[in-house]
């Protein structure tokens, strides 16, 4: 007889909860920056040099942006939206296409190929994910995933397949790829061109060398076809780079701006000229590759608006410089990039710099050419902050200063000068009495300044950041000229205004420009900022980042404010300055937590704890009792981050002792905001203890603690941490609903969290809005379940997937694993509501996703909780099969959960996954029709007693007696007991049907009194 499971079926998924992170601290120091603008791309097109002939082309663009099943590219779809709009404006017969699935694709390329009969000329641009295996490159279309490296010819697209085509098709060919980012399949992966053919790894990095790009052997075809030209992002074999978000890739930016010089010159010195703006324009992390095999020179095109005025100039002396540096050796190339990082000037001005002393004066002496850049890299520098620290009212100065700056970035060096000597001739001619007014105008600038920073100060104190800072940047720029320890001030000031703007509403943009001032500061070349006051200006920096980075889906960001406090320590006295060295400790511990966590690091978590502790050394509770609370708190949370992955209680009861010493000084009267964030705190740590004990009064407490802290969170005056706060809630009552049958406390849970979505949107926090999605995701699996209702299900598995758009295993490995569990428990339930088998094995495949990053090192819980869930779903897939593969490899699941969770250190869990147990061990009896399991079977059902008790969880109490009721059924009917077997199970059923009834569960009884009167029945005989 097959056993009942419990009504919850596999063990809640572990929702992830949006912990409050402490606020990181901003300390004021001084110093000046002369920040460097960043140069705008000119998006520019091409012209033909044989007017006499206008060559016939067809061109497709495919950007393939939204991928479905491996990581998104954000910058394709842009790369060919401007591509066939630059395409059309030299001519060709454009089309684009974007996001096309496997079938489309192949369909676009065969009409393509159609489209170019005829032509002169067919140029082909792909941006997108692209692979290389076994010496092929291939395309890969938006909806391919793992399965479609088993079928590669039928799923993927091959590129030698697209060349040879053309080149029967079309005298000249041009194909351009922007698909050599790397391998978007995890590591090993491997590829196999048709189901039954071999398996060929796939490349780490970028593609590989074209095969079939050189000209037609055949002699006939070779008059016709005047060859091909073969492009890439990156050379062979190196990954790409896609670019900033919202822009276009670096190869497509290049080809945009330079295309234009087709004007008057050939195609492939334009290509030359791309490939070096590609390799400025990354500093020399990406270098295209052309495979060239035309036997013509080669001009097309009608062409666009070039450059005017000055932007004219400047482009005009970079392409030559881009041609110069195309036929420089690569020694020298080395040594121009050292030079340029080690003294921070761009790359494209240092090469012009070395254009301006003529290739053929370049030192063949290595050590002797090291010296002319390092002393030219000085001299470089020094001439871009000259250019901009000038300030001037007249505009046509100014107009020239910007040009001759921007020329000198992008190597436009003889330009520079021109647009300079213009410059000074302007300043000659207005020669005059200025310098008579200015002992008088300095008195007065500062008291100005004075004025802008007091009412700075009284909109800091209502909380208008913004206005704040504008207030202190005027300031800042009365006294710049004037007093440079007032300006650095004030400049500090301003960022830290920005700061707190951007910190509290989640405006990148307010952080950004923060960023920029404290860099500014942090580059003043006054001797103070060289000492003490250097550690304090890294701090406030490290703090803008790290504020940055946690909105964040990449670490990046993270881990440049970890260097940074990290090089701010060094800077930082602690002996004399014990203070500022405990602030930057303290923040270094936050980052450290936050990295821990994204990446699932329990060293750093743990590194972490150790900054804290060292910080608390410095903060004497008496002297610091707001320095010290805070630390607690962060303490806390740090111990919160390793009680998720580490099995015991330990940490949670050190979190909430941590929080509970911080509640001792921050008070609500006289601390409200931090009163709040600790409350929120609090309130995880009690909801996690609450799932640890299974103990519903600690999810009061813990709703209880989140009600509290949105007593000071509104959402008009902290909409992040309202936000937080109500999706904290939801967790909170959606597990305190474990403890009744109904929905309406559910209901209110759904609530809270579509309200904290209504703040933490996915345009602007991924990572927040991801964890909403999830925990959404939870509870719309329990209301499915409960109002057994299929759609709702399902939704809840979309909401699921959702989540899975921001959580990408490359960046939130745990997340990622974390959100595969919570499919795989809804699809398992979903499994048993629909009778579906397809659901069952599309669950298997979730939990073992989940395995993939969860281990039993590094998550023993996580991991534990996984394969119980695991072996959960094969024994209900085992009910659809004839075999017994299915129910022995659950109980080997069960069996090694069951060598992780304890009855110490997760009763709940530990009970679930014994009574899983035992039922895969009865199945398993019943198909081999053997009593050999049942022992085994009633000793789980035992222990699972030790936890599941008749007072604390009735309905789970009556569903073990149940069970154990069918353990002596089943010695009865075959294991030879006879009589006094069934007597007892009659006693176990009549005592579940008494707990079913007492937990208001009435659902399982008809059942059970079915069971009793076949009992009755045996006895009778």
């Amino acid at each position: 007889m097959t056993s009942i499971d419990f009504p919850s079926g596999s063990p809640s998924g572990p929702a992830a909860s949006r912990v409050a992170t402490g606020a990181a601290t901003l300390r004021s120091p001084t110093g000046i920056f002369l920040a460097i603008a960043l140069l705008a791309l000119t998006v520019i097109a091409a012209l033909p040099a044989r007017a006499e002939e206008s060559l016939n082309g067809v061109a497709l663009v495919i950007g393939q942006s939204d991928y479905r099943h491996i990581p998104a590219l954000p910058n394709p779809a842009n790369d060919a939206r401007e591509m066939v709009k630059l395409l059309t404006d030299l001519g060709f017969d454009a089309r684009s296409v974007s996001d096309r699935d496997a079938k489309k694709l192949a369909r676009d390329l065969e009409r393509f190929v159609e489209d170019a009969e005829g032509a002169d000329v067919a140029f082909l641009y792909y941006s997108g994910h692209g692979i290389e295996a076994a010496g092929e490159n291939f395309l890969v279309p938006v909806d391919a995933d793992l399965s479609a490296l088993d079928d590669a010819g039928e799923r993927l697209v091959a590129v030698s397949g697209i060349i040879d085509r053309l080149k029967q098709t079309v005298p000249v060919s041009i194909v351009l790829l922007d698909a050599c980012r790397t391998n978007p399949f995890p590591a090993g992966a491997k590829l196999r061109r048709t189901p039954t053919g071999s398996a060929e790894p796939v490349g780490a990095g970028g593609l590989t060398l074209v095969r079939g790009a050189k000209a037609l052997p055949d002699a006939d075809k070779a008059a016709e076809n005047l060859g091909m030209l073969v492009g890439f992002a990156a050379e062979p074999g190196r990954p790409a780079l896609d670019g900033p978000a919202g822009e276009n890739s670096p190869y497509a930016a290049a080809l945009l701006r330079h295309l234009s010089a087709m004007k008057g010159e050939e195609f492939g010195a334009v290509m030359r000229m791309v490939t070096e703006e590609v390799y400025l324009d990354t500093r020399a992390r990406q270098r295209p590759w052309t495979n060239e095999s035309l036997r013509r020179f080669l001009y097309f095109g009608v062409s666009p608006d070039e450059p005017a005025g000055d932007d004219a100039l400047i482009t005009g002396e970079r392409r030559k410089l881009l041609l110069t540096i195309s036929t420089l050796p690569d020694v020298n190339r080395v040594q121009v990039e050292t030079a340029a990082s080690k003294d921070g000037v761009p790359l494209d001005a240092l090469y012009g710099v070395l254009k301006a002393l003529g290739t053929e004066n370049i030192p063949e002496d290595p050590t002797q050419l090291g010296k002319v850049l390092d002393a030219q890299a000085g001299r470089l520098k020094d001439l871009i902050e000259q250019n901009e620290a000038l300030r001037t009212d007249d505009p046509e100065i100014a107009r020239l200063s910007a040009s001759a700056d921007k020329a000198i970035r992008e190597g436009a060096i003889a330009t520079a000068r021109k647009f300079l000597d213009d410059a000074v001739a302007r300043v000659e001619a207005n020669t005059g009495t200025v310098d008579q007014a200015e002992t008088a105008l300095k008195q007065r600038r500062l008291a100005d300044a004075a004025v802008y920073e007091k009412r700075g100060d009284a909109a800091a104190l209502g909380f208008d950041f913004l206005a704040a800072a504008a207030d202190y940047g005027k300031a800042a720029d009365l006294a710049e000229r004037w007093d440079g320890k007032t300006f650095r001030t004030l400049l500090s000031a301003q960022a830290t205004a920005l700061y707190d703007h951007g910190n509290k509403t989640g405006a990148r943009e307010a952080l950004r420009r923060a960023l920029d001032l404290y860099q500014r500061v942090l580059e003043s070349g006054d001797q103070a900022i060289q000492t003490a006051n250097r550690g304090l200006a890294l701090n406030n920096y490290g703090v803008a980042l790290q504020s940055l980075g946690e909105m964040d889906t990449d670490s990046t960001t993270l881990k440049d404010a970890l260097d940074t406090y990290r090089e701010a320590l060094r800077w930082l006295d602690d002996g004399k300055q014990d203070t500022e060295w405990a602030y930057a400790q303290s923040n270094m511990g936050t980052v450290l937590l936050k990295l821990g966590e994204r990446e699932g690091d329990n060293q750093r978590i743990r590194d972490a704890i150790e900054a804290f502790g060292k910080a608390l050394e410095k903060q004497d509770r008496a002297r610091l009792p707001r320095d010290w609370a805070n630390t607690q708190n962060n303490i806390g949370l740090a111990s919160y981050a390793l009680a998720e992955r580490e099995t015991g209680a330990g940490h949670l009861v050190a979190a909430e002792a941590a929080y509970r010493l911080a509640l001792e000084e921050f008070s609500l009267e006289k601390y409200p905001v931090e009163w709040a964030l600790v409350q929120n705190n609090l309130g995880n740590t009690l909801n996690a203890l609450g799932t640890y004990r299974n103990d519903p009064a600690k999810y009061q407490e813990a709703a209880a603690a989140f009600r509290a802290a949105l007593e000071v969170r509104k959402r008009e005056s902290f909409p992040r941490s309202w936000a937080t706060s109500r999706l904290n809630l939801a967790n909170a009552l959606s597990n305190s609903t474990k403890f009744d049958l109904g929905t309406d406390v559910l209901e209110e849970a759904a609530t809270a969290l579509r309200d904290a979505q209504a703040v933490f949107t996915r345009k602007d926090f991924p990572v927040d809005w991801a964890s909403a999605q999830n925990n959404l995701g939870a509870i719309l699996q329990t209301l499915g379940q409960r109002r057994m209702d299929q759609e709702t299900m399902k939704e809840s598995a979309s909401t699921f997937r959702a989540a899975l758009r921001v959580y990408k295993r490359r960046d939130f490995p745990l997340d990622w694993a974390m959100t595969n569990y919570n499919i795989g428990n809804t699809l398992q339930l979903l499994g048993g509501m629909s009778n579906e088998p397809a659901r069952y094995h599309e669950a298997v495949a979730a939990y073992r996703d989940s395995l993939a990053e969860y281990s039993r090192e590094a998550t023993p819980r996580s991991w534990a909780l996984s394969k119980a869930a695991l072996g959960s779903t094969l024994h209900w897939l085992s009910n659809n099969e004839d075999g017994t593969q299915s129910l022995k490899d659950a109980i080997a699941a069960r069996r090694e959960a069951l060598e992780v969770l304890t009855q110490d250190n997760a009763p709940v869990d530990w009970a679930n996954t014994q009574n899983g147990l035992g039922m895969s061990l009865i199945n398993l009896g019943n198909r081999e029709t053997t009593a050999r399991y049942l022992n085994e079977a009633e000793a789980a059902f035992s222990a699972s007693l030790k936890v599941f008790t008749r007072k604390a969880q009735p309905l789970q109490w009556a569903f073990e007696q149940n069970n154990l009721g069918d353990v002596h059924w089943n010695l009865a009917s075959f294991g030879g007991g006879g009589k006094p077997e069934y007597e007892r199970a009659k006693q176990y059923f009549e005592l579940a049907k008494q707990g079913f009834t007492e937990a208001g569960y009435l659902m399982p009884i008809p059942l059970t009194d079915k069971k009793i009167a076949l009992i009755d029945q045996q006895l009778a005989k």
